[in-house]
């Protein structure tokens, strides 16, 4: 038997006050208005997070067409929407109620001026991605290039771009990979306009340092998380970049890898934006009974001291 099988945990980690305060808003709106209420899209995603707001009464919907009754209010998610939704909302005669994380709230209202000021704009972020959605669907089409990688700004065509360039970013992006992104960018474009304060949230930025700190002492390193969450790959990736190439995604279904773990001295845990804190003891608690590892420090996480208030009609 192996002695001194050690527990890394990554601080901070878990949910975000974007995060906190969607899912507050969901609750809040409950014990305001009653059961039912929509929300469109996952509120975060995490699918504890949801199935736990369905049993209070909450109803997950894709698309507003997709609602039954109109007479109950719906919640946008916290990854923000393009503006044809509360149009479309405001036109069926929907009340809704905005969950979007307020530092994806400022990232739309940097393209609203960079395009009122004529601006060509670049965002750098995850196609497909509900916030890249969100982000891109503020401005009339075309008004947005997206790039996610490198290789996309090497193919731009300057010539394209008769007006001053700015850049804005997602808000859950690699601090390193987006780095990279932007100095090529820089190279293309000399005179590019950077957002005054980075668009990439300090959430992000908090748990990807954590995850660098003690990735390279560790065998292996579980993110609990999502595929679907953009910020818990991204510290799958760090991990694996700070010298841990055993870095992988956990979920509640998915099971430990047990031939691994036989072969592994130390562990470190983080989790991503919208996972729930009792997801990581669990993973912590079948390590140390089953596996004989023990945890290095205590659970306690670091306060951010970061929170954002609910909108008016909730609070």
């Amino acid at each position: 038997m192996k002695k001194n099988l050690k527990i890394y945990l990554a601080s901070p980690r878990g949910f975000c006050a974007g995060v906190k305060r969607a899912i507050d808003i969901v609750e809040k709106s409950l014990e305001k208005y009653g059961k039912p209420v929509y929300v469109r899209h996952e509120i975060v995603h995490n699918k504890q997070v949801v199935e736990t707001l369905k049993k209070k009464g909450a109803i997950f919907v894709e698309e507003l067409s997709d609602i039954k009754d109109n007479s109950r209010p719906v919640i946008f998610s916290a990854h923000g929407v393009p503006k044809s939704v509360p149009e479309e909302a405001n036109l069926k005669k929907l009340s809704f109620v905005d969950a979007t994380c307020p530092l994806v709230s400022k990232v739309h209202r940097e393209s609203e001026q960079l395009h009122k000021k004529g601006y060509d704009i670049i965002l750098i972020g995850h196609d497909k991605h509900p916030e890249v959605i969100g982000t891109m669907g503020q401005l009339p089409k075309g008004s947005i290039k997206l790039v996610e990688t490198i290789k996309d700004v090497e193919v731009l065509n300057v010539k394209e771009f008769s007006k001053p360039v700015a850049y804005i970013t997602q808000t859950t992006l690699s601090i390193d990979d987006t780095a990279e992104i932007i100095k090529k960018l820089k190279e293309k474009f000399p005179e590019i306009k950077q957002p005054i304060k980075e668009d990439i949230c300090y959430a992000t930025t908090n748990r990807q340092m954590a995850v660098k700190e003690i990735a390279p002492k560790c065998d292996m390193f579980f993110v609990i998380g999502r595929r679907n969450s953009s910020n818990s790959v991204r510290l799958v990736e760090v991990a694996k970049k700070a010298g841990c190439e055993k870095s992988m995604l956990m979920h509640s279904e998915e099971k430990l890898p047990i031939e691994e773990l036989i072969n592994s001295e130390t562990i470190g845990i983080s989790s991503g934006a919208s996972a729930p804190e009792h997801l990581v003891s669990e993973v912590i608690d079948k390590l140390t009974s089953s596996y004989g590892f023990n945890l290095v420090g205590n659970k306690k996480r670091t306060d951010e001291g970061i929170s954002f208030r609910l909108p008016k009609g909730l609070r």
